[in-house]
Parts: C-alpha cells; sequence; structure tokens
C-alpha cells in the first residue's frame, strides 16, 4: 500500500479480528515513534472496508490535509501519523430508495416515499461473495459461501415450486442456523446498543425475524410481510438478505470494539509509558470511530493516557456510548461512561442529515426485534453520526462552515456535537449511504487540528 505524500512519518498498524498487532512488530513501532521525535501522532480508522487499498486512499486524502492545517497551530509540534487496517465487511452497494429529505432522513417517519435499501436486487452470491474478504477463518468463508448458495436457492423456488409452507420454513431454517453461527459473542459491557440485532440474528424464529426485516429494510411494504399472505416466503427471502447486512453490522461493530479495546488501546498505554510527553489525537470513521472510542477502554487509567483529543466522523455506534444514566432511555449509563476521561482535550464527533447510512439505516438494523414505533426509531437507536452525542455534559454544539475557516474554541473535557451539513453532503450516485463517507475535505482536516490543539 502506498504511503501518504506527507513530510511526516508515517505507520501502517495492521490488526486482526482479536486485536492483536500483526504489522510492524510492536517494538519496532514504538522505537521509531520515538526515534522520529514525534510530539503529535494522530490516530485515523477507517469503517466498513475490506481493501486496504481503499484504507490507504483515505489516508493519502487526509493526512496531508490534517499535517497543512495543523502547521504553525499553537500546543501542536512534530506531526506523526498512524492509518491503523482492520478487517472490517463490505456490503455490496445497492441500488436504495434516498429519503426525500434532510427531514425525512432523521425522523424515519413522513416521508413522501417508500424507503427500500434495495437488497432484494442483489443475489445471495453477490452478497456472500463480498462479505468473504472480512473473513480470514476458512470455515467462516465457507459459511458465509453456504448461506449466499441457500438464499438464492430459496430465491429460485419463492419463483417456481410447489412447496409446502413447511418445507418453505425449513430453508429458512437453513440459511438461519448458518448464518447464526456467524453471530460474535456479546460484548464484555452487555451494551445494550446490539440487543435489537442479536434478536433477530439469535432468533428461534427465523420466518418471523426475516419478515419484519424485510419491512424494515423497505422490502415488503408495511404490513405485507406476514407469513400465510401473499408472496411472504419471497418477502421472508429477501428479508434474509436483509438478515445479512445486519450480521454485517453486528460483526463490525463486535470487530471495531475488541480492536479498540484489547490491541490499540494497551497499545497507546504502552507508548505512554515510553514517551511520557507524546500526545495521540484519535479520528475515527463510521465504525471506525467505534474502533478509537472503545481503545479508551483498554487503557487502564487517565494517567497512563496519551489522548489528547478524540475527533469521531460520522461515527456508526450508538449516540448513547458515552451517556450519563439519568437521561438514557436505556436506563444505564453507556459503556463508555467512565472513559471520557482518558481523553485530555475535547471530544468532538460529527453529524449530518445527508449521512443516510447512520441517519436511516443505521437505527433500523439496530431497533429490530424490539417494540418501538417508528417515530422513536431514531431517538432510542440512533448512531453518532445522526446527531452526536447524546447525554452527556458538559456539551456544547458547533457548526462546520463550509470555507473551514472558524474558530471552534475547544476546551478539554468537554463533549462537541459538529452540525456538518454545510461540508459532508455530497450524496450523488450514493443511494444507500448519502454522505457518510464524504469526508476527505480541507474542513474536516481543520476540524482535527483545532481538536488536536486544544489538548490539556
Amino acid at each position: 500500500m502506498a504511503q501518504p505524500t506527507t513530510a511526516a512519518p508515517v505507520w501502517n498498524l495492521a490488526f486482526d479480528e482479536k486485536g492483536r498487532l500483526t504489522a510492524p512488530a510492536e517494538d519496532d513501532f514504538l522505537d521509531q515513534v520515538i526515534a522520529q521525535g514525534v510530539d503529535d501522532l494522530f490516530c485515523f480508522s477507517h469503517g466498513w472496508s475490506t481493501s486496504q487499498e481503499a484504507a490507504g486512499e483515505l489516508y493519502d486524502a487526509m493526512f496531508p490535509m490534517i499535517q497543512h492545517a495543523a502547521t504553525g497551530a499553537a500546543n501542536l509540534g512534530k506531526a506523526g501519523f498512524a492509518g491503523l487496517l482492520w478487517p472490517s465487511l463490505w456490503f455490496p452497494p445497492t441500488p436504495a430508495t434516498p429519503p426525500a429529505t434532510a427531514g425525512a432522513a432523521q425522523a424515519g417517519n413522513g416521508a413522501t416515499v417508500d424507503l427500500d435499501a434495495g437488497t432484494a436486487a442483489l443475489t445471495g452470491t453477490q452478497i456472500a461473495t463480498s462479505l468473504q474478504q472480512g473473513f480470514t477463518d476458512p470455515a467462516q468463508q465457507q459459511t458465509v459461501q453456504k448461506i449466499g448458495e441457500l438464499i438464492d436457492q430459496a430465491a429460485a423456488a419463492a419463483i417456481d415450486s410447489d412447496e409446502s409452507d413447511a418445507q418453505k420454513e425449513q430453508r429458512l431454517r437453513q440459511i438461519h442456523q448458518h448464518l447464526t453461527s456467524l453471530v460474535p459473542p456479546p460484548p464484555p459491557d452487555d451494551e445494550f446498543e446490539d440487543s435489537g440485532e442479536t434478536a433477530l440474528l439469535l432468533t428461534d424464529d427465523p420466518t418471523s425475524g426475516y419478515l419484519a426485516a424485510a419491512e424494515a429494510f423497505g422490502t415488503a411494504p408495511p404490513g405485507s410481510a406476514t407469513q400465510g399472505i401473499g408472496d411472504w416466503f419471497g418477502h421472508a427471502v429477501n428479508g434474509a438478505k436483509d438478515a445479512l447486512r445486519v450480521l454485517s453490522y453486528t460483526i463490525m461493530k463486535a470487530r471495531a470494539g475488541d480492536i479498540g479495546r484489547a490491541g490499540l488501546g494497551p497499545l497507546l498505554q504502552t507508548l505512554h509509558t515510553r514517551s511520557p510527553s507524546l500526545r495521540v489525537h484519535l479520528i475515527g470513521h463510521s465504525f471506525g470511530a467505534r474502533l478509537v472510542s472503545f481503545a479508551l477502554s483498554g487503557i487502564s487509567t487517565p494517567q497512563n493516557s496519551p489522548v489528547a483529543s478524540l475527533l469521531l466522523l460520522q461515527g456508526a455506534f450508538s449516540h448513547w456510548s458515552f451517556a450519563h444514566e439519568q437521561d438514557n432511555p436505556f436506563g444505564s449509563p453507556g459503556a463508555l461512561h467512565t472513559f471520557a476521561d482518558r481523553v485530555h482535550g475535547p471530544l468532538v464527533a460529527t453529524f449530518s442529515t445527508f449521512d443516510w447510512a447512520v441517519g436511516v439505516w443505521y437505527p433500523r438494523a439496530s431497533f429490530l426485534a424490539q417494540q418501538d414505533t417508528q417515530a422513536t426509531t431514531a431517538g432510542r437507536w440512533g448512531g453518532m453520526g445522526a446527531d452526536g452525542y447524546q447525554a452527556v455534559n458538559p456539551s456544547q454544539d458547533r457548526t462546520m462552515p463550509a470555507n473551514g475557516s472558524t474558530d471552534y474554541a475547544f476546551t478539554p473535557g468537554t463533549f462537541y456535537r459538529v452540525d456538518a451539513d454545510a461540508v459532508i453532503n455530497d450524496v450523488e450516485g450514493k443511494p444507500f449511504p448519502g454522505a457518510h463517507s464524504d469526508i476527505r475535505k480541507p474542513p474536516v482536516a481543520a476540524l482535527a487540528a483545532q481538536a488536536a490543539a486544544a489538548h490539556a
């Protein structure tokens, strides 16, 4: 993978799904950072993508812009950059129906069009081929392939078959048996954000679960995906494809948490032990925002943390993760509530109404099998990239200007929700994710630099 074109030293840190640093060797990395005299190390994690080339392109674009924005900034010294590489999953693009308005993207109700994730247009084999790349275990790769084959066989049976309902249900149970074997164990903190997905993926009634998924993702019109009515089996087969999408979300969230907690966090603590004056600035996009956030839980105490700023770009994880208990609708503090003090500077999160991946589809994955109405979906099951940190204090709101020239006046220890509608807004040709990945822009780099400069 090509190195970003920046004069600053750059490292690529590759982690496996368990959080083990596979390259470079840990001691080599630590020695090199210290030898280079780095004062401020920017650690950036990509989101959904199985390709190292795609991650490299992101870092190629962002590192020079961040370095330029940080040049001459007060409180910042010699910069270095670490691009994280981890085995996230890639679900193939779908011809989704985009939200009619930004308001519909936020609310999830009142839209003038019937939202459809477009999953039905894909074959099981297409989905499996894409997801397989995110698994290193040959047995799991074979399981993914088998699921794709079973979905395609069921789709054929839905079109031309005289099978009984019992035989059709058996096909769905076969698919579900293989799918369930891939579900990761629950996180050690038993985080509420995964409960809706787990209810679908581990259900004892895959027929009802897949029909519910079909309605949630628009494969079936509301109220039509009912067993025994109309093309219920065809809807359920397409719902199985949507369940694979939910599985990909669940695996990515679990991996991101594991890699942050068990891999990146301890590595940063060791770096702090070796070089106490070095500052680390964590930046994460999408599920990578979850990775860098959960790295905080892998650092034993605030005194052992080198983290001087946290920037979450369109984070694809629960906006309640840092929440205090009293204002959390789940009645418990967020999984990261006690770890915010590992950041010796501002905690910043961007959000955009043009991010349909997080604002529209992410909550539908998270609330599946719950009893919420569509109107409460975004509030309870929303992602960080939809509206930023929720139920945190102290907190303030900011707006990112299109030209990037503003003084955010960040202060350490404060949560900031940054409205990025004026910048993260390109939805052209992206009917499913919208502007979710529209972050390769100078104003975003300027935000990273200002967050870094506001350390204690």
